[in-house]
């Protein structure tokens, strides 16, 4: 997927641990380990806005636009 999750880097810069991160914000381990792993499919805007209020960060702190890398054409 082009859209990859920064929440890995994101929590050790801040020292936090998932079981800390989904007490703060109120969501399961289990869905925040799966997007700090990029193995989500989508993010609720009030899921980000929550990683953003308790990490202090943007959107754009999280999550980043990665193009595949085009095949060379023989």
């Amino acid at each position: 997927m082009p859209i990859v999750s920064k929440l890995k880097v994101v929590m050790a810069d801040r020292d936090i641990s998932v079981n800390e991160l989904s007490e703060k914000v109120g969501r399961s381990a289990v869905n925040l380990s799966h997007l700090r792993c990029n193995h989500s499919k989508g993010i609720r805007i009030s899921l980000l806005e929550d990683l953003c209020r308790e990490l202090h960060c943007q959107p754009g702190d999280l999550l980043v636009y990665e193009p595949p890398a085009r095949e060379e054409q023989d």
